[in-house]
């Protein structure tokens, strides 16, 4: 029996994508567009020094397994199989096949793998730098060429099912701005600000003073010159600092997009009671997170994102942010799920990545290249099959009872 055929053995026989093996065997769908390559004994190696997502991700980063065709297609076409759901024999002949690969090829950890430089406690501010700098300080011009001319890596809101990632992202800090109900003379500050689109948004469209903060310096360097460039200097500003370090106060509104995955569960109340310090009475708070779908899932990530893509990333279901929120400073008057419109999102990230593959390799590395090409592909699939959602919560800071807001929603 070939390794194409214990493949789908496992998947299953009616699978649309074809397998090839290293050693000549072929099964599923054959001549399908898309193709799962196993080029290398190294990928069983990988799969049995870490059996399930994190081995199969290991030998595709390191190039033992590829994909041929689109990779959304791909992971779409494979069933979620738990290693309880393989026949026992089955389980048992690749036990015995697998130790022999492992012993015979041994892998080494794909060198973009996160490994910890110290242990530091979860979520402090040095542990936290370094993971951010981990994922974001990989290289601007690679990022330009997966997020496009907006330079938005948080959730799009796509006004039409035809409309442009540009369009959509301009759409997100409009709502945003609307939802604060942002006007010209106020204070914005926005935490976890990235390369700073929330924060030109504010200035440029609504003549808002805006300060934006981010732990990443390559993000805070961009956003600087992009500022500048824009003419913007005199309302915006972007800083490479902790949110926790900000001096400021008197703020009118806070926007929060796509900070609250990296605080933790046991953060979350000091997180919200610092942001409602920040503000004035009657002020409002944006939060617009990735979340569970309900409490029953853990908030940690599975291995493949926890070590490539998220270190010590944390999700929990809205109910509990809104909890929070309550608890700690905020009436919450408003939230949405806009789950579906992350899936959009991520389409066209995958399809900028795709379309400037050369050129993305070449500044970020072949490695780093390919396991954003999987973990993009698999969070599409993630919303769209609702294992994750995006939710953006409102709430306001009370002046007294007023929570100084309209009957019924403006924006």
């Amino acid at each position: 029996m070939g390794w194409a055929d214990v493949f789908t053995r496992i998947l299953g026989s009616d699978l649309s994508v074809e397998i090839r093996a290293f050693d000549g065997s072929r099964s599923g769908a054959r001549d399908a567009d898309v193709r799962l390559e196993i080029r290398s004994p190294l990928a069983l190696s990988h799969l049995a020094a870490a059996p399930g997502e994190l081995g199969l991700a290991r030998a595709y980063a390191s190039g033992a397994i590829e994909v041929h065709g689109d990779m959304y297609t791909a992971l779409a076409s494979f069933p979620a199989v738990a290693l309880g759901d393989i026949p026992p024999e089955l389980r048992r002949e690749l036990a015995i096949k697998l130790a022999g690969y492992r012993l015979w090829w041994p892998v080494k950890t794909p060198a973009v793998e996160h490994k910890p430089k110290r242990v530091w406690r979860r979520h402090s501010k040095s542990r936290d730098s370094e993971v951010i700098s981990y994922h974001y300080d990989v290289s601007n011009r690679f990022y330009e060429y997966v997020l496009g001319d907006s330079m938005a890596y948080t959730c799009a809101v796509f006004p039409s099912a035809d409309a442009t990632l540009e369009q959509a992202q301009f759409e997100k800090h409009d709502l945003v701005a609307r939802k604060l109900d942002l006007r010209e003379g106020q204070r914005l500050l926005d935490v976890g600000c990235g390369w700073g689109g929330m924060v030109m948004h504010a200035a440029e469209h609504y003549g808002v003073r805006a300060l934006g903060v981010t732990l990443s310096r390559q993000q805070a360097q961009w956003a600087q010159k992009a500022i500048a460039e824009r003419g913007l200097a005199d309302l915006a500003e972007v800083r490479h600092m902790d949110y926790r370090d900000v001096a400021e106060t008197g703020f009118d509104a806070v926007s929060s997009i796509g900070l609250t995955e990296h605080i933790g569960l046991k953060q979350l109340p000091s997180y919200f009671s610092s942001l409602a310090d920040k503000l004035v009475p009657g002020g409002r708070l944006l939060n617009h997170c990735i979340t569970r779908p309900d409490g029953t899932h853990g908030s940690r990530p599975g291995k493949f994102i926890g070590r490539y893509v998220f270190p010590d990333g944390e999700l929990e279901p809205v109910g509990t942010l809104v909890s929070a929120m309550n608890d700690n400073g905020f009436e919450v008057r408003h939230e949405e799920n806009l789950r579906e419109h992350y899936a959009l999102t991520l389409a066209g990230w995958c399809a900028n990545l795709d379309r400037n593959w050369d050129v993305a390799v070449a500044e970020g590395g072949l490695d780093r290249a390919r396991v954003w090409r999987l973990y993009m592909a698999a969070c599409r699939l993630g919303f769209e099959r609702n294992v994750v959602q995006l939710h953006q919560v409102l709430g306001t800071k009370l002046d007294g009872t007023d929570a100084k807001m309209p009957l019924r929603p403006s924006w």
